[in-house]
């Protein structure tokens, strides 16, 4: 079997139809913050394994500019048609996430993670925390939903508030982080919702 790091893996689960992450809509966290008085101005984005495309077209029909990336191609050209159908205009990338430092270094306002992080092996976790510190601007932000289940196995991989709130501490001010009131039904008592300041510093 491939591995959860090779875009093949990710591929065949698209082509296989086995995409139990993917809601055929946002994530509703996402959606209420984006209508809340609590919702920053907008500016440029990035979205992180952004499956087809649903949180990265939210967030641009707020008028924020939005780049989604993903491993899988079949993703790519799912989230290409849904923009193009419903009129949007975004930025699509077929990447690895770990390599968009290069073309991206201190390049955006935001970062968006909804189930990315818990897709990756958590001995990459301290990767993605650099990776996030690395594509924001000083003092640009990280928010997102984090899926926070102690199930076995995965993907997707547990975790707990109190380990992402280590994880990231020494790079980011933890704005927030809650447990999410209006998850899908299948997710209830297991997501967290995150809003991290990056620090100061380019290290």
């Amino acid at each position: 079997m491939d591995s959860v790091t090779s875009p093949d893996f990710w591929e065949s689960r698209y082509q296989g139809k086995t995409t139990r992450w993917d809601l055929g809509e946002a994530t509703p966290p996402l959606v209420s913050f984006l209508n809340s008085s609590e919702s920053p101005k907008p500016g440029r984005t990035v979205v992180l394994g952004s499956g087809r495309g649903y949180e990265a077209l939210l967030f641009a029909r707020a008028g924020f500019e939005v780049v989604g990336v993903d491993f899988a191609p079949s993703a790519i050209a799912a989230s290409k048609a849904l923009a193009q159908n419903a009129g949007i205009e975004a930025q699509f990338l077929q990447r690895d996430i770990f390599e968009l430092p290069q073309e991206f270094p201190h390049d955006f306002d935001y970062v968006i993670e909804h189930t990315c992080f818990c897709a990756i092996p958590p001995e990459q976790r301290p990767d993605y925390v650099q990776l996030v510190h690395t594509l924001l601007k000083p003092q640009g932000e990280l928010i997102g939903v984090f899926f926070t289940h102690n199930r076995g196995g995965g993907p997707p991989f547990g975790s707990t508030p109190e380990e992402i709130g280590q994880l990231f501490k020494d790079r980011f001010e933890i704005l927030t982080l809650e447990p999410v009131t209006n998850s899908v039904p299948s997710r209830q008592g297991e997501e967290h919702f995150a809003r991290f300041r990056r620090r100061y510093g380019r290290i």
